[in-house]
C-alpha cells in the first residue's frame, strides 16, 4: 500500500498522523491521484472551474440522478468486496466528482436526499450519505479540493468491511447478542484487509475505514485511540457516520429527526472532537433539511432550504396546526426576512404527531390531506 501524504502535507499545523503510520511518507502518488511533492515545489495547480449556484429544487433533480448512479456503483463494489474481487476506483473517483460538484452547485440538495433511504438499502446508501456529509465538511473546514476528493473517497469505501459480516447479523430487527456485536465491530479491520489488498490505496482512505469508529475520549473501537491520536480525517467521519446512521430508519429502529440528531449528538460528551462537531453544524445546520419544527406562532413546519449565513433562519414550510390538530395548505416562510416575526421555538418528533412522509414537502410533492 502507498502511503499518501497528502494530508501531512495540508492538515493544521501539529496534526497528529495515525498512530499506526510508521516511517517517512512515500514520495509515489497513490491511485486515487493524490500528490506527493512538497508544498513549496509542487507547480501550481490549474485554477478550478467555479460550479454554478442553482435552486434547491433544481439540484434536487440532478441529486437525484447522481444517488441512483451512486446507489448503483456502490452495490456493485460491495458485491466485488464480498466476493473477494479487486476494488476499481476509476468508476468511484468520477462519482464523487459528482457529489462533489453536486454540493458545490448547492450544500443542502444532495446530502438531504441522500438522508431518504428505506432499510434495504441502508448499506449502500449510508456510505453514499456519508461521503456527501464529508465533501461538505471538508468545504467547511475549508480543506484543498485535491484533499476534499480523497475525504469524499474515504466516506464512499469507510464502511466496505460490512461486506465480510453476514447479511443476517447487519439486518437482523432485533438486538444483537454480544458475539453478533463484537463480530460486527471487526468490520474496520475487515475493511482495512480489503482496502490494503486494493492496488495503491490511499492511506488516508484506509485511515478512515480502520478508525471511523474511534472516540476521542478513547472508548471507541477497534483501537481506544485519544484524542489527536485520531486523525482529522478519522474524526470528520466519526461525526458524518454518526449523524446518518442515527437519522436513518434501520431494521431495528426509527431514524430520529435530523435535528434532534444535532442536538442528542450535542450532549454526547467525549465522543467528537468539539472543532469538528461545530463545523459539521455550520455544514448541516442547527436544523437540517428535513426537520420538523414549531414556531413561535403555534404552526408546526418542515425546513425546507438553510440559510447561508444564518444557522437559525431557514425557509419552512408550514403544514400542520397542532391547536386544531389539523394539516393546512401548506406555506413557506422566510425566517431570514426581516419582516418575518415568527421564528422557531422546538425541535417536533415526527412520532409526536403520528407524521408521515414529511419528506415530500421539501420534496416539492403533495402531503396527505388526512392527519
Amino acid at each position: 500500500m502507498l502511503k499518501c501524504n497528502e494530508l501531512d502535507l495540508q492538515a493544521p499545523d501539529g496534526e497528529a498522523k495515525p498512530f499506526w503510520r510508521g516511517g517517512e511518507p512515500s514520495q509515489a502518488p497513490c491511485a486515487l491521484g493524490c500528490g506527493a511533492k512538497p508544498v513549496a515545489t509542487a507547480p501550481a495547480a490549474a485554477p478550478a472551474v467555479p460550479a454554478i449556484p442553482t435552486s434547491m429544487q433544481n439540484e434536487l433533480v440532478a441529486a437525484q440522478e447522481i444517488c441512483s448512479r451512486a446507489k448503483t456503483a456502490v452495490v456493485e463494489m460491495f458485491g466485488h468486496a464480498r466476493m473477494g474481487r479487486a476494488l476499481e476506483l476509476e468508476h468511484i473517483s468520477a462519482l464523487v466528482e459528482d457529489i462533489s460538484s453536486s454540493i458545490a452547485r448547492h450544500p443542502n440538495a444532495f446530502i438531504s436526499l441522500a438522508r431518504l433511504k428505506s432499510i434495504d438499502d441502508y448499506t449502500y446508501m449510508h456510505s453514499v450519505a456519508v461521503c456527501a456529509l464529508m465533501i461538505a465538511l471538508g468545504n467547511q473546514l475549508g480543506l484543498s479540493t485535491a484533499l476534499i476528493r480523497r475525504v469524499g473517497m474515504a466516506g464512499l469505501l469507510h464502511d466496505i468491511g460490512k461486506m465480510a459480516i453476514p447479511g443476517a447479523i447487519l439486518n437482523k430487527p432485533g438486538r444483537l447478542s454480544t458475539d453478533e456485536l463484537q463480530l460486527v465491530r471487526t468490520h474496520p479491520l475487515e475493511g482495512e484487509k480489503t482496502l490494503q489488498a486494493t492496488s495503491q490505496m490511499c492511506e488516508m482512505v484506509v485511515d478512515v475505514c480502520l478508525h471511523h469508529h474511534e472516540k476521542v475520549d478513547g472508548t471507541g473501537y477497534p483501537h481506544q485511540l485519544v484524542g489527536d491520536q485520531i486523525s482529522l480525517v478519522a474524526r470528520m467521519a466519526a461525526v458524518c457516520d454518526v449523524y446518518d446512521a442515527i437519522t436513518s430508519d434501520r431494521s431495528y429502529n426509527q431514524g430520529w429527526d435530523p435535528a434532534v440528531a444535532i442536538q442528542q449528538m450535542s450532549t454526547w460528551e467525549g465522543h467528537f472532537d468539539d472543532e469538528v462537531f461545530r463545523a459539521f453544524l455550520k455544514s448541516v445546520g442547527i436544523y437540517p433539511v428535513g426537520s420538523i419544527v414549531q414556531l413561535k406562532s403555534g404552526s408546526i413546519g418542515v425546513v425546507i432550504e438553510q440559510h447561508p449565513e444564518s444557522l437559525l433562519t431557514p425557509k419552512i414550510k408550514v403544514f400542520f396546526l397542532p391547536v386544531l390538530n389539523i394539516y393546512v395548505t401548506p406555506k413557506i416562510i422566510d425566517l431570514s426576512d426581516p419582516e418575518q416575526p415568527d421564528r422557531i421555538v422546538a425541535r417536533v418528533p415526527p412520532q409526536r404527531y403520528g407524521f408521515k412522509n414529511t419528506e415530500r414537502l421539501w420534496l416539492d410533492e403533495e402531503m396527505p390531506k388526512e392527519h
